[in-house]
């Protein structure tokens, strides 16, 4: 009976957690008694047994294919490694990410991706992607064809690995020892969206074996689908969902044109598209609109009184909403981001039958990934006064002073139009390790082992971006001797195309194509990440105690890193209309580590002490950047009898900032006006409504320049290096049930992480609205984030500082419950796991002289997670039914808003996702066949505000399922 192994595999995963038992993968059980000792995470120490003090999680190969993920990267962020925490993932398609578009990482405790570490075989997998900001490990590069099993720490163990593993490690483990061909197809298709969002992927390992050596490899293809907004039908419309909390009757804009609530693009009100800004004057109204005086005109050939062939859609007490601010193009957006990856890994060892039967081995790695992301942006050409490319009708207009592209002469016209974008990436990542390792002949029963590593990402991003120099000379145009426009400094500038005369075609998009290739040129960036690690260590026993062998290991690291991000020229020179102005980000950095850890069995066979031992480890940490520091850590580990054990550890974190921390170079960018919280404040909650008067801001404003957002490094500006502490209580549980009532076991575990002088960048949005909606005192006296914003008295506009800081402190705090019940039911054996997260706790104190920030239950942040796996397996048969929970989360609280006088949905229900899988084994095949999300469980939906990233209705939060129903099918062939 085949997966009679196999179920008790999935058991050894969880019991892993309960009990510290090793748990070895399939593969590995077969070379399990040439093994003497195993490592799992957690510790670097060898052990015929291994009884942890930190709850670790494993999960296996098999388990991966039951459930249909469809890639290492789905296993990693799904809610039973992240509680049902937000990571970045492909649909963040679109959103400004750390490590730019495409990019997958992962952050353990609902921590970011800089306090989780990622390893390979043990060994750190290194960052990579775009833009300035890389500080993380990519999911993408990893060999998802090699990978065998994933080892969750879910404790902090800088003492262990050093820097990054503050919340946790993740280690992946490639199989061993392989031999033969294995051929895996796989395929997730989306039941409801015609083809859009299906991935697939095809693999081949390989290996052979010889007297003294061996080798392996494996080649995987991976590709998904893009699925934009239109192939799903929540994300069709994105309504406003506001409410009278009184009569809970809606309070969305009724369209005139449709009849219906209107469609946004983005949260909010999104973006004004199809219209013209002017000078102020008397006109007809568009529907919806008030009064006779307006400064937005949407083209409307009826008209044909006051201002002809335009109507107003803007002006003093008119509100936003009458204008356009939805394309059907806007449904072309990504929803998920459509990617190709390439993997390519080796692994071999050469036994040299001298200095102590040592093994020189190495591991090589190349990974390329394709990404690209559609999405949609405003442009907004500004034709100046006396301009020949505006007709007649406008010669009245005076729009406001030169912004960059009417060459110093006053604005007579801005245009207000859409226009489709994509955005690509490209990242080459390889990673080298040779390494050798032995016994020291001298010292019995002790080992060495030494490595030195190479990872390099080279990656480049490209995007058409609108330049405003050359904005500025195709706008000044004179007429030709053929009676056409052409730029008036042609001789200058021989590849100038003169811009279209304003037209209602040009509002609704309508550009040339020669006009729009020269004015939007596709610029590319390039981004470069390197990292060198030398590292040895030495394990064995010390001595012996009565209650057994006393283990230690004893190690060095040295690591060098360097980033070297290089926007385009015209991004350098603010020189992009409406997009961000990036510097070169710069910058390395060197450590040097010098570690030791021990296990210490201190008591052993006394009544109610089975077993006692102790670990403690602990490092000495020197940064070029920032000094040096010491971090330690303390377990322990009681089996008091055959059914109870207890586990406990403290340890404490040293993390100096990521280099994109220190050195990501100077940006100003220019976020969207319709983002200001105070405009049209009047029909906004209380405190907003009390915070946008107080500065003088008159009932109905609205926002009329970009805000002005100030970006730097923390270099610069005394960032410090962070610490950190990580407290770990657990208990098992492993009852003696009576005969024929199968195996049960429980765990309890609390964990408890607070960081001092946390680095973070808070986000402009965030800083903005937390600001706006705080106590009218609070917004006075300009303490926590309204330290960070300043607003013009006469002109109203905003500036925002949001670089990286020492936040005060960072408390996470919660608890893990963990369930396993096996018996033999009929002719086959059924499993049961269990796994629930309780995070009541995610405090982050700004400031110290302020009250801490609770976040834990808001929106992205579930206080409650779970996942269920029931299975039942007969012979070579088997049959998994799994469940997924994320709990209700409300942004209520974290908004200080009351949920009864409220004019938003801010909450959503508890959310369950349920997977049917089913798999047979037919002599050297294997097939796995299944659905997830079977009833097509859509996210739920909240109010569209700029507090929280929303596609249609939906929170963007990524345990939430937005492809729907998905089948999938994985075939397998062992030679």
């Amino acid at each position: 009976m085949q997966y009679q192994k196999s179920f008790l595999m999935a058991g050894s995963a969880l019991a892993l957690t309960m009990s510290g038992a090793p748990a070895l993968a399939d593969a590995d059980q077969t070379q399990a008694t040439n093994v003497e000792d195993v490592v799992v995470v957690g510790s670097r120490i060898r052990r015929d047994v291994y009884n942890s003090p930190s709850p670790v999680q494993v999960v296996t190969r098999e388990d991966a294919t039951l459930q249909g993920y469809a890639s290492t990267a789905e296993v990693l962020q799904g809610t039973a490694i992240t509680g049902g925490a937000t990571q970045t993932d492909n649909s963040r398609a679109g959103f400004t990410v750390n490590g730019g578009a495409g990019v997958n990482t992962i952050g353990l405790r609902g921590m970011s991706p800089t306090r989780t570490l990622v390893l390979l075989n043990g060994r750190r997998v290194s960052p990579a992607g775009t833009r300035g900001s890389v500080g993380a490990a990519d999911l993408n590069v990893l060999p998802s064809a090699m990978i065998e099993r994933v080892e969750v720490l879910r404790d902090g163990a800088s003492s262990v690995y050093g820097s990054d593993a503050v919340a946790g490690v993740i280690n992946l483990q490639t199989r061993k020892n392989f031999e033969g061909l294995s051929v895996e197809a796989t395929a997730n298709v989306p039941m409801d969206a015609d083809g859009a969002g299906m991935s697939s992927r095809l693999s081949i390992v390989g290996g052979l074996r010889g007297a003294n050596w061996r080798l392996s490899g494996a080649a995987d293809y991976f590709e998904r689908n893009e699925m934009t907004l239109r192939d799903r039908d929540f994300t069709l419309c994105n309504r406003l969902m506001q409410r009278n909390p009184q009569t809970g009757a809606s309070l969305d804009y009724i369209d005139p044109n449709t009849g219906k609530a209107k469609c946004f693009p983005t949260n909010g009100s999104g973006a004004s598209i199809n219209l013209i800004g002017t000078g102020t004057r008397t006109g007809v109204g568009a529907p919806g609109a008030v009064g006779t005086q307006f400064n937005r005109w949407r083209p409307n050939s009826a008209v044909d009184t006051g201002f002809v062939g335009w109507e107003g859609v803007g002006g003093t007490g008119v509100n936003l909403d009458v204008r356009d601010s939805f394309d059907d193009r806007m449904l072309n957006r990504s929803l998920i981001s459509p990617t190709k990856t390439l993997n390519l890994y080796a692994e071999g060892g050469y036994g040299l039958n001298a200095l102590g039967d040592a093994e020189l081995y190495l591991e090589t790695m190349y990974s390329r990934r394709e990404s690209y992301q559609t999405g949609t942006r405003q442009f907004n050409p500004d034709y100046a006064v006396g301009s020949p490319l505006l007709p007649n009708s406008l010669s009245w207009s005076r729009y406001g002073a030169d912004e960059g592209m009417s060459k110093g002469k006053d604005v007579a016209v801005k245009a207000f139009t859409l226009e489709q974008n994509t955005a690509h990436q490209t990242v080459d990542f390889q990673r080298h390790v040779v390494g050798l390792k032995g016994d020291i002949t001298s010292l019995d029963g002790w080992r060495y082992d030494a490595y030195l590593s190479f990872a390099r990402s080279d990656a480049e991003y490209r995007q058409p971006q609108y330049l405003k120099s050359r904005l500025s000379e195709a706008l000044d145009v004179v007429v030709g001797p053929d009676g056409r426009f052409v730029c008036r400094e042609l001789a200058k500038n021989p590849g100038c195309v003169a811009a279209p005369a304003l037209s209602a075609d040009l509002l609704k998009g309508k550009v040339p194509a020669d006009f729009f290739a020269y004015v939007s040129p596709v610029h590319i960036g390039k981004t470069k990440y390197e990292e060198t690690v030398l590292a040895a260590g030495f394990d064995g026993p010390l001595w012996t105690l009565p209650a057994g062998q006393v283990m230690a290991y004893f190690g060095a690291e040295y690591r060098h890193a360097s980033l070297l991000d290089t926007p385009s020229e015209a991004s350098r020179a603010s020189d992009i209309l409406n997009y961000t102005s990036a510097g070169i980000t710069k910058g390395d950095d060197s450590v040097i580590e010098a570690f030791g850890e021990i296990d210490v069995p201190l008591l052993k066979d006394l009544p109610m002490i089975q077993d006692l031992n102790l670990t403690a480890s602990y490092r000495y940490t020197d940064y070029d950047s920032y000094g040096d520091d010491t971090t330690y850590k303390l377990g322990l580990f009681w089996k008091t009898n055959d059914w109870l054990n207890f586990r406990a550890s403290y340890g404490t974190s040293y993390r100096a900032p990521a280099l994109y921390e220190q050195y990501v170079g100077d940006t100003s960018s220019f976020g969207n006006a319709l983002l200001d919280p105070c405009n049209n404040f009047e029909s906004k909650d209380a405190y907003i409504k009390a915070n946008c008067a107080s500065e003088g801001l008159a009932p109905g404003f609205t926002q009329k320049g970009s805000i002005t957002v100030i970006q730097r490094g923390g270099a610069a500006t005394g960032l410090s290096a962070e610490t950190s502490s990580n407290l770990s209580l657990g208990a098992v549980f492993t009852p003696r049930l009576k005969q024929g009532w199968g195996d049960l076991a429980v765990a309890v575990d609390y964990y408890e992480i607070e960081v001092n002088n946390g680095v973070s960048r808070l986000g402009s949005a965030n800083i903005m609205n937390d600001c706006y909606a705080s106590t009218p005192d609070e917004f006075k006296a300009r303490t926590g984030l309204c330290r960070l914003i300043s607003r013009d008295p006469q002109t109203g506009h905003l500036r925002v500082i949001d670089s990286y800081v020492n936040i005060a402190t960072d408390v996470v705090k919660g608890w893990d419950y963990n369930l396993r019940y096996r018996n033999d039911v009929g002719p086959g054996q059924v499993a049961l796991n269990v796994a629930v997260s309780y995070t009541p706790t995610q405090e982050q104190m700004l400031f110290d002289d302020e009250p801490a920030i609770n976040s834990a239950g808001d929106i992205g942040s579930p206080r409650y997670s779970g996942t269920a796996d029931l299975a039942y397996s007969v012979d070579d048969w088997l049959v998994r039914w799994g469940t997924e929970w994320v709990g209700e989360m409300s942004g209520y609280e974290r908004r200080k808003l009351d949920p009864a006088t409220s004019i938003y949905n801010l909450r959503t229900p508890n959310y369950f996702l349920h997977h049917l899988s089913a798999q047979v084994r037919a002599h050297e095949w294997t097939a796995t066949v299944g659905v997830r999300n079977v009833f097509n469980v859509n996210p739920p939906e909240i109010s569209a505000t700029s507090w929280y990233s929303v596609f249609g209705n939906a929170p963007l939060v990524s345990s939430y399922d937005f492809a729907g129903r998905t089948a999938f099918i994985k075939l397998s062939r062992t030679f």
